[in-house]
């Protein structure tokens, strides 16, 4: 599985260039968007952005980003301690929600930071994972065997996912969870109210991604699919070419195209679509 090289949050967006650097674009009022300073001697691999829903208690966000040796850089919002990560140590991915962050460490095991009063950070048990994934009030895991597992609110049935089999890819929303399958289908648990989990007819995925109310997916020939709200145009896609990787934010969305470019649909109050200006962007590999 390649790593993340696109975020999108609440209020922000993240970008990872193929020198290590991050480029931010968004209001950033929680200092989300401070990463021009974790361009050290180890290098970026992997960012996430925290914060999936749109609510006006959910504005301040956090960024977190995987450096090459393992260790874990976060900024912004630390209000119940998912910025803490700093004596993180052997972690090879990382996933960022509503006041909390996760780790994946090289044995399979899980760490978490942040808020517990939902048992969203209910990961100590977790063994055999090698994806994460980060809802406001939900964490799911992706293990070895191809299984999945989720801890935390699950009032929408969004945790419902023990029954999955042959997950390669795992995306997690508001209320909602999408997974993708090793033959190329999605499957969706969670509140069907804004349609973000009508994803039943779409084939020839190889990756997805779920947002606050919406869900987005890259197909094999380089499209994008959506399914969803569509409020503020983040399901505006069907025109986009050449994608290889798509990330949902709470109102927006990011596409990443075979040549570092990055393309943005959707809310833009704060600033999280200006991505025009953006360097190349390292593709996937």
């Amino acid at each position: 599985m390649s790593s993340p090289v696109i975020a999108a949050g609440r209020r922000h967006s993240l970008g990872l260039r193929s020198d290590g650097t991050v480029v931010a674009a968004g209001k950033g009022t929680a200092g989300e968007c401070r990463v021009t300073d974790w361009a050290d001697w180890a290098g970026v691999v992997a960012v996430a952005a925290g914060n999936v829903h749109a609510a006006p208690n959910t504005g301040r966000s956090h960024s977190v980003g995987l450096r090459r040796d393992g260790t874990v850089v976060a900024t912004g919002w630390n209000g119940d301690g998912q910025c803490d990560v700093t004596g993180w140590r052997e972690v090879t991915a990382v996933a960022a929600g509503w006041r909390r962050t996760l780790g994946l460490g090289a044995d399979g095991s899980v760490r978490a930071v942040g808020r517990r009063g939902d048992g969203a950070c209910d990961v100590s048990g977790w063994r055999e994972v090698v994806a994460l994934a980060c809802g406001d009030w939900h964490s799911v895991g992706l293990r070895a065997d191809g299984t999945a597992v989720a801890v935390g609110n699950g009032r929408r049935g969004q945790c419902a996912v023990d029954a999955w089999r042959d997950v390669s890819a795992i995306a997690a929303g508001y209320l909602h969870t999408v997974a993708l399958t090793r033959s190329g289908r999605v499957l969706a648990a969670g509140d069907r109210s804004t349609g973000a989990c009508d994803v039943g007819a779409w084939r020839d995925v190889v990756a997805v991604s779920a947002g606050s109310s919406h869900t987005v997916a890259v197909t094999t020939a380089g499209r994008v699919l959506a399914a969803g709200s569509n409020e503020h145009g983040q399901c505006d896609v069907a025109r986009w070419r050449d994608v290889v990787a798509v990330v949902a934010g709470a109102t927006h969305t990011l596409g990443l195209r075979a040549d570092g470019s990055v393309l943005a649909t959707g809310g833009n109050e704060h600033g999280q679509c200006d991505v025009a200006g953006w360097p190349a962007i390292r593709v996937p590999g």
